[in-house]
């Protein structure tokens, strides 16, 4: 279609709301909620690390699995998610993973050991790897219009990114006021809140008949395991272990199990077409990396404050303000830059932003303030994550026949999962070689400057992959205004 043609369309686009309009900005609003829920469990429990660490003894390595046994499981089991979601209805699917996600969170929050708690946080990310992927096809089947299905994108890239800076807000509250394990038990209300008004609002979608890639599955979540597990325990196993070369070769075996199943299993968890897009694949890997440098950050920028400037819980919650409101603030506007500049202009200004970000975060040292050394790099760190989200949804939504919207969720929220734990699992790694017993700034520069690495990385992959001619045109509105939205294939 020209951009004639689109634009003599654009103008009769009806301007009064569809009937149902009332039901389906409820049914966006009440699964919007839910992906709040899940992508607040990666953070909200960063803020009580240490108290958590104090009260059930875990060691200096051994308490990333807290946020990693969480993110594994989902990342993991995501693609088996979109599967199920195509097969036996979205919301049925939906569903289920929220009220597995609602059981763990009670259990975990009764936790009295590490094991305990790990094993339910594991159990969170089965049930949200059942709930996440069916969260955008029930925005894109919710929605009454394209111009309302933009501005639920835009919506969904505002909670994605930016709830997980809210979590650590929350956590601290919660941390402060009560006890680490309010920041389980919180999920206990509003998932049960959720799973009341969810069939009333939210309509379930057709079923596809087809069987499941359990060998698929398998091997997708012990190949990411056992990936993350040798990069945490690289320091102190050596690098050229038996543990450690073990697990990497083991990894990459499984993965690459995972790689021929899915191009010979008669129905495969993702589609072997959408990983054929050179688009696709660039805005997945810059998904990864991305989201890879931003949940290092969490883990590490946290305890910093708390250790090292001396904030509570709630105090150094607040500390990431700048974060959140800088990714609210850019997705009022990322409709309307979309629009204009398209999709990779907005990536590689936000990864471009990103790296400078991170590298100015590498000189934190002792004697450094909040608003001399955090304050800064973490308003560039919002408002550059804020840019990049919506673009890379779209680039990877974009020419997804309905009937694998799921698979292809699935594999968009995968990248982010996988990319959080193995972020989070290099950094630590990083960070380990370099600390010193004792103190906690030694190893934090070499850390940093690996988040930077990460986001250089990916204004590279952008830059390589995301090549395309000038965005044409089409038809529908982004936002309020009803300014034509770029197309993203």
């Amino acid at each position: 279609m020209s951009s004639t043609t689109s634009l003599r369309a654009h103008r009769t686009l009806p301007t009064e709301l569809p009937p149902n309009a009332g039901r389906a900005a409820a049914g966006i609003a009440v699964v919007l909620v839910a992906q709040l829920m899940i992508v607040l469990d990666a953070t909200v429990v960063n803020v009580a690390l240490p108290l958590i660490d104090t009260d059930l003894g875990f060691g200096p390595a051994s308490l990333s699995w807290v946020l990693n046994a969480y993110t594994l499981a989902f990342g993991g089991l995501l693609l088996l998610g979109g599967r199920l979601g195509d097969v036996l209805g979205r919301r049925r699917a939906f569903t289920v993973g929220l009220s597995v996600f609602t059981l763990a969170s009670a259990l975990g929050g009764l936790a009295q050991t590490p094991g305990q708690l790990v094993v339910t946080r594991a159990l969170q990310g089965v049930g949200a790897a059942l709930a996440a992927p069916s969260v955008l096809a029930l925005l894109t089947t919710s929605a009454p219009d394209d111009a309302a299905r933009n501005r639920a994108f835009a919506l969904f890239g505002a909670v994605s990114s930016g709830g997980a800076s809210i979590g650590l807000i929350l956590g601290g509250l919660l941390t402060d006021v009560g006890s680490w394990r309010w920041t389980l038990f919180i999920n206990v209300p509003l998932g049960l809140a959720v799973l009341l008004l969810v069939g009333r609002f939210v309509d379930e979608t057709p079923r596809r008949p087809g069987r499941f890639d359990l060998v698929g599955a398998a091997s997708a979540t012990v190949g990411s395991v056992s990936l993350v597990w040798a990069l945490i325990w690289a320091p102190e196993h050596g690098w050229a272990s038996v543990r450690t070369i073990g697990g990497f070769v083991l990894g990459v075996a499984l993965l690459v199990l995972l790689a021929r199943t899915e191009v010979r299993h008669p129905h495969p968890m993702v589609q072997p077409h959408l990983v054929r897009s050179r688009r696709r694949i660039g805005a997945l890997a810059s998904m990864a990396l991305v989201i890879g440098a931003n949940l290092s950050m969490f883990f590490l920028v946290v305890q910093y404050t708390q250790r090292v400037l001396g904030f509570g819980p709630l105090t150094s919650g607040f500390a990431f303000l700048p974060f959140s409101l800088g990714i609210f603030a850019m997705s009022r506007v990322t409709p309307w830059l979309i629009a204009r500049v398209g999709p990779r202009t907005m990536l590689l200004t936000g990864t471009a932003a990103l790296t400078v970000g991170y590298a100015w975060l590498s000189g934190a040292g002792v004697g450094d303030t909040y608003l001399g050394a955090v304050f800064g790099p973490m308003l560039i760190a919002g408002l550059a994550t804020g840019l990049v989200f919506m673009p890379i949804t779209v680039t990877v939504l974009s020419g997804v026949e309905p009937e694998h919207a799921g698979s292809a969720s699935g594999l968009l929220q995968t990248t982010q999962q996988l990319g959080s734990a193995i972020g989070v699992a290099v950094i630590v790694s990083v960070y380990a070689a370099g600390a010193v017993p004792g103190e906690f700034v030694p190893g934090l520069q070499a850390a940093f400057l690996t988040s930077a690495g990460f986001a250089a990385l990916a204004l590279l992959v952008v830059a390589t992959l995301l090549r395309t001619p000038r965005p044409e045109v089409v038809e529908l509105a982004a936002g309020p205004d009803r300014e034509p939205v770029a197309e993203a294939a």
